[in-house]
């Protein structure tokens, strides 16, 4: 008896010292990624949030780019499998889709994906309050647009975004106009550029291009005409700092570390998660000098206050 409860309690304090790993795997962790981790914007962020598990975790990570097609997502699962890896992370919307279709031939692999709401035993979304980085981002459009024309080109009709950003330049400026047009691709520049051009000759002298393989050569294009734009994902306010007057941001590296200790924790829900300004999970960048701090203080207020009590300004 003595033998026996002397191993119960080795068995408690080695338990409550050491976490174990999830699901009883020895964890690896990959990525699959629609581009590059060299593409400076959402890819990039990808690979940062999974060097991110790296560090935080210690965990062994893989990566393969270029997973596009259905048949690529499966070729790049069964990879990552023959690793030994049991966390799959698919970084965009699309793997949705293709996750749903798998998931169930795959039952020991824990599969992430961003912004979509199919989940399951085995499957979780990870989601952005976007539309609140929208929303204040729009304000400052309101405030520095001159011609009260505001050039909005995104990706795809359900980005939550669009609808925040056309919420706060409306909000902050009634007379402000909201051109919103999109490319249905994430990397079509010559479509982004055309859609530019038009809206430069209509008027349009603030651009908030809402897309992660465009956002750069328009950011560069508004600096060429003197013009002012909108950064994406990331803080771009380095690639011309006069002319992107603060970046919508989403911080994907905590993101990824955030869903990765609840995995530990107690494993991920078969619901989608949401994670927003108050997780840190969002922000607003840096602004331009270009903006009065007069304006820059008001949004900063704006996003304590929303924090606080999750009401944008004009639900008060």
């Amino acid at each position: 008896m003595r033998i026996y409860g002397l191993m119960v309690l080795l068995l408690l304090f080695t338990t409550g010292c050491q976490r174990p790993p999830a699901f009883g795997h020895e964890d690896r962790v990959g990525l699959l990624l629609e581009t590059t981790i060299h593409d400076e914007a959402w890819g990039q962020q990808g690979y940062l949030g999974l060097q991110s598990i790296k560090d935080s975790f210690g965990m062994d990570v893989y990566f393969k780019e270029g997973v596009q097609s259905y048949q690529d997502t499966i070729e790049a699962v069964d990879e990552l499998v023959d690793q030994g890896v049991n966390i799959i992370f698919g970084h965009s919307q699309m793997y949705g889709s293709h996750f749903k279709q798998l998931h169930e031939d795959y039952g020991d692999v824990q599969f992430i994906y961003f912004n979509g709401a199919f989940t399951a035993e085995n499957v979780t979304s990870l989601n952005f309050s976007a539309d609140a980085m929208g929303f204040f981002a729009g304000m400052v459009a309101g405030e520095m647009t001159e011609s009260n024309r505001i050039g909005l080109i995104a990706a795809f009709e359900w980005q939550p975004e669009v609808e925040g950003f056309y919420a706060g330049a409306t909000y902050y400026n009634p007379q402000a106009e909201i051109d919103i047009k999109y490319t249905y691709d994430w990397e079509n520049e010559e479509t982004a550029e055309f859609l530019y051009e038009k809206m430069q000759k209509d008027g349009a002298d603030v651009f908030y291009p809402a897309g992660d393989g465009f956002n750069i050569p328009i950011i560069e294009k508004a600096q060429e005409d003197e013009l002012y734009a909108i950064g994406y994902v990331q803080d771009q306010s380095g690639i011309a700092e006069n002319t992107v007057l603060t970046s919508t941001v989403q911080r994907v590296d905590r993101v990824y570390v955030m869903a990765m200790d609840r995995y530990l924790e107690n494993g991920l829900p078969n619901e989608p998660i949401t994670f927003g300004f108050k997780e840190g999970a969002i922000e607003i960048g840096s602004f331009s000098p270009a903006v009065p701090e007069k304006v820059q203080l008001q949004i900063e207020e704006a996003v304590d206050q929303y924090i606080e009590n999750g009401q944008f300004p004009y639900t008060r």
